[in-house]
């Protein structure tokens, strides 16, 4: 299971929707340690440590070590995991909700190990069979006598090489592969399933466009302005309708390098706050974030005050986050490649207008309800963001239809498209395995 990120939120997802179909769900998760029966309270404190812990144990060397010389062809075995209580749950990506927890040490290295010596996917051995075995992004893992379904959201490596270290040879090998023995293939926007469909030549009914579920709770989605602007004034310094927001990890697709060209071009009023943490290969972008082009200053009760138009904020809690962008002026979001585009539909859902890419799944999501604009052409970007800044009107429409359209993304439209989906591969409600 993947952790606080994109994937871990699709995770997430997928297993409250299956629930709420009525299926019983469990989860498959790696980490640094493996269950001890004999002492349940020892064995919890210890899973919850191993999933931040830098230190690896031997026995989890060992394990790697053998697993890039032999793979695993007696398959992984992954033992039920009881949470008896030891352990306050409070970390992002929490095990609540789900009905069994498997724990198996490194068991998505272990897979890839394998599948680069032999080239078939390892059999994850447990102690109940599921019904669906379904991997929430690209994994050479199965578990036998049950459907096995992957989600591949994107292929980002293979359309985008220069904006990602995968290894591209082994990705492309991968989903190949999973198309050619999977029950089915699942992937978020038919943009996606497009690509899927030309690099693996996969038959059009054994891949199915779910698109992604956005829900925010209703206290932030609802929030009056006068609530957002007190709690953004005192803590970022900033008024409501008076900056721009980016958010996204700082990295080469999210195509921030331009972004910040455009808005130094645009001459905008308004700062720009960009919320993300450091990706690979962000060194150029950091620097822009930092020049000195982007610093001013201003008098307050006799004082010189400095102040940032570009203003890079590393981390936000969510509910933080979503007050920022519900009371900004629009979000700016220039991605040079999206399977599905999560944080503009959020922005839309809050009512926030957007700008964003006239290319790959952007435009299917947003409709007519955002500008879209060509992501290599600063010129237009800088366009965009002028006419935001003039006018009201256009943003105010915007807003609107940014909320319509959002709400074909709703909860109860994706568990429509959910329980399609299994119905079609005959699944009956009576125990769901949401991994990966």
């Amino acid at each position: 299971m993947a952790g606080a990120t994109g994937i871990g939120t699709y995770t997430r997802t997928l297993a409250a929707t299956a629930r709420r179909l009525g299926f019983e769900t469990d989860v498959l998760v790696g980490g640094n340690a493996g269950v001890d029966k004999r002492d349940p309270q020892l064995t919890e404190v210890t899973f919850f440590d191993a999933l931040t812990a830098a230190r690896t144990p031997f026995s989890v060397h060992r394990e790697r070590f053998l697993a890039r010389l032999l793979g695993k062809p007696f398959g992984v075995r992954a033992a039920a995991f009881s949470r008896v209580g030891a352990v306050f749950d409070a970390t992002p990506w929490s095990l609540s909700g789900f009905e069994k927890i498997y724990v198996s040490p490194i068991v998505f290295e272990l897979g890839a190990y394998h599948f680069k010596r032999y080239g078939s996917r390892a059999r994850i051995r447990l102690p109940q069979t599921p019904s669906l075995f379904h991997l929430s992004y690209p994994t050479p893992l199965s578990v036998r006598n049950c459907a096995n379904v992957y989600t591949i959201h994107d292929i980002v490596p293979l359309r985008l090489p220069q904006a990602t270290l995968d290894d591209k040879k082994y990705f492309l090998r991968l989903i190949r592969h999973l198309c050619a023995k999977a029950e089915h293939i699942v992937t978020v926007s038919e943009f996606s399933r497009r690509d899927i469909i030309r690099f693996t030549g996969i038959a059009e009914d054994r891949i199915t466009n779910t698109y992604q579920s956005v829900h925010l709770p209703d206290a932030l989605v609802e929030k009056s302005d006068d609530a957002v602007a007190s709690e953004i004034g005192p803590t970022f310094e900033i008024g409501l309708r008076e900056y721009y927001v980016f958010y996204g990890a700082i990295e080469p697709k999210k195509n921030i390098a331009r972004l910040i060209e455009a808005y130094a071009a645009s001459g905008s009023p308004y700062p720009l706050l960009i919320v993300g943490g450091p990706g690979w290969q962000c060194e150029r972008e950091l620097e822009m974030i930092a020049d000195e082009r982007f610093l001013s200053y201003r008098r307050e009760t006799g004082r010189i005050v400095p102040e940032r138009r570009v203003r890079r904020i590393p981390y936000l809690p969510f509910a933080q986050l979503m007050t920022l962008i519900k009371g900004a002026r629009g979000v700016l979001f220039p991605s040079l490649y999206e399977g599905f585009g999560l944080p503009v539909l959020e922005a839309m859902l809050l009512g926030v207008p957007v700008i964003t890419s006239n290319v790959a799944s952007l435009p299917e999501i947003t409709g007519e309800a955002a500008a879209l604009v060509d992501p290599t052409d600063v010129a237009a970007i800088a366009d965009a963001i002028r006419a935001f800044d003039h006018d009201d009107d256009w943003r105010n429409e915007l807003s609107v239809k940014g909320r319509e359209r959002a709400a074909l993304f709703s909860p109860s439209a994706y568990e429509s498209r959910i329980a399609a989906l299994y119905g079609k591969l005959g699944v009956e409600a009576k125990g769901v395995e949401a991994s990966g």
